[in-house]
C-alpha cells in the first residue's frame, strides 16, 4: 500500500507546485519582458521538461552498458508521445467539461432571470467551437510545422548506422536554438492585450512583487516538481509488476505519462484559469524541446538505434500530430477533435502487444 499512498502523495505534490509554478512563471515572463505566448512555449516549458532531460542526460552519460543508456533513448522518445496523446488529449477534455459547466451555469442564471439582455450574462461557448481564430490556428499549427520534420529526422536517424551519425546531436541542439530565438522575438507580433496577473503566493499582498520573490517561487517549485516526479515514477515502477505488467510495458507505456505529468497539470491549470492558448503553448514548446534536446544527447553518447517499440511510438507520435496539423490547417479544431488525440495513445498501447509478445 505504501506504493500507492506515495503515487497519491505525489500527484497532489505535482498538482499544487505547478499551480505555483505557473504562478510564477506568468510574474518571470513580464520581468523578462518576453510575449505572452513565449511565456508557455519556452520559460513554463523549459522549467517542466527540465528534469527528463536530466535524467536522459543522467542515462546517456553515466550508464554502465547499452541497456542502461537505452532508458535516455526511451526516455526521448516516450515524452514527445505523451505530450502529442495525452497531454493535448487531457486539456481538450477539460475544454469540454469547463465549457459543460459554463452551459450549466448560464441556463441556471438564465431561468433564474439573469440572462435577460442588459444583464451582461453572455451565453457559453459551444463545445463544437473552434479553439480560436484564423491567427490563432496559424500560430498554433507553427508550432507542430516545426516539430514535425525535426521529429522525422529523429526517427529516420534511429533506423540507420554510419559513422559520423553521433555529430548530427550537434544539429539537434542548434534547431533549439533557433526555435528558441523565434519565440522570444515573436512577442513583437503578439496582440496587444494585457491580461492582469494573480498575486504571487509568496507576496499575496504585493501588486507588484519583488524580482527576488519571483525567481525563487519558480525555483522552489521547480525543485518540487522535479523531485516528486522522480519518485512519481519509481512508484510506478514498482506497481507496474504488481499489477501484473512487465518492466518493458511499464517503461514504455506507464513511465513516459509520469514524466510528461507537470506539463499535463499545467494544461489543467491554465485552462481552468481560462487561459488556453498558455496550455497549448506551454505544450507544444514542451515537445519542442524534447524533440531536440534529449535526441541530441542521445545520439552523442549513444548508439541511437530503435527496435519495433520505439519505432512505433514513433510512428504513433507522427500520426498524432498530422491529425492535428490537418484540423488546425482547415480551422476546425474544437475541443472534442483536441481530445480525440488521446486515442492515439490507446493505439499505441494496443500495437505494444504483438510487438514486445
Amino acid at each position: 500500500m505504501i506504493h500507492f499512498v506515495l503515487l497519491i502523495v505525489c500527484a497532489v505534490a505535482i498538482y499544487l507546485s505547478c499551480e505555483w509554478f505557473v504562478n510564477a512563471v506568468e510574474w518571470l515572463g513580464e520581468r523578462l519582458n518576453v510575449g505572452k505566448m513565449a511565456v508557455g512555449t519556452i520559460l513554463a516549458a523549459f522549467g517542466t521538461a527540465l528534469p527528463e532531460s536530466v535524467v536522459t542526460l543522467v542515462a546517456v552519460t553515466t550508464g554502465s552498458t547499452d541497456e542502461a543508456k537505452d532508458i535516455g533513448v526511451g526516455a526521448a522518445m516516450g515524452g514527445p508521445l505523451a505530450l502529442a496523446t495525452v497531454a493535448y488529449g487531457v486539456t481538450g477534455a477539460m475544454l469540454l467539461l469547463k465549457r459543460r459547466k459554463e452551459r450549466g451555469r448560464t441556463a441556471v442564471l438564465v431561468a433564474a432571470g439573469g440572462g435577460a439582455p442588459g444583464t451582461g450574462v453572455q451565453p457559453a461557448a459551444d463545445a463544437r467551437q473552434t479553439l480560436g481564430t484564423e491567427k490563432d490556428m496559424k500560430r498554433l499549427a507553427k508550432d507542430q510545422k516545426w516539430f514535425l520534420p525535426i521529429f522525422i529526422v529523429k526517427v529516420g536517424l534511429g533506423l540507420v548506422a554510419f559513422a559520423f551519425k553521433p555529430v548530427l546531436g550537434l544539429l539537434f541542439f542548434a534547431a533549439y536554438a533557433v526555435y528558441f530565438w523565434r519565440e522570444i522575438r515573436g512577442g513583437e507580433d503578439e496582440d496587444g492585450e494585457e491580461e492582469e496577473l494573480e498575486p504571487l503566493k509568496f507576496q499575496p499582498k504585493a501588486a507588484s512583487p519583488a524580482t527576488w520573490a519571483v525567481v525563487a517561487q519558480t525555483l522552489a517549485t521547480l525543485a518540487v516538481i522535479f523531485f516528486a516526479s522522480q519518485l512519481f515514477v519509481k512508484q510506478l515502477d514498482a506497481i507496474g509488476p504488481m499489477i501484473g505488467l512487465s518492466a518493458s510495458v511499464t517503461a514504455l507505456l506507464l513511465s513516459p505519462i509520469a514524466t510528461e505529468l507537470p506539463e499535463i497539470m499545467n494544461a489543467v491549470i491554465w485552462v481552468r484559469q481560462g487561459k488556453t492558448k498558455l496550455a497549448l503553448a506551454n505544450i507544444s514548446g514542451a515537445m519542442m524541446i524534447q524533440a531536440t534536446v534529449p535526441s541530441g544527447l542521445g545520439l552523442l553518447f549513444t548508439k541511437w538505434h530503435f527496435d519495433g517499440a520505439l519505432l512505433w511510438s514513433g510512428l504513433i507520435t507522427m500520426a498524432a500530430i498530422v491529425y492535428l496539423l490537418l484540423t488546425m490547417r482547415a480551422h476546425k479544431l474544437t475541443p472534442a477533435r483536441l481530445s480525440v488525440a488521446a486515442g492515439f495513445y490507446v493505439v499505441f498501447a494496443l500495437g505494444l502487444i504483438p510487438i514486445l509478445g
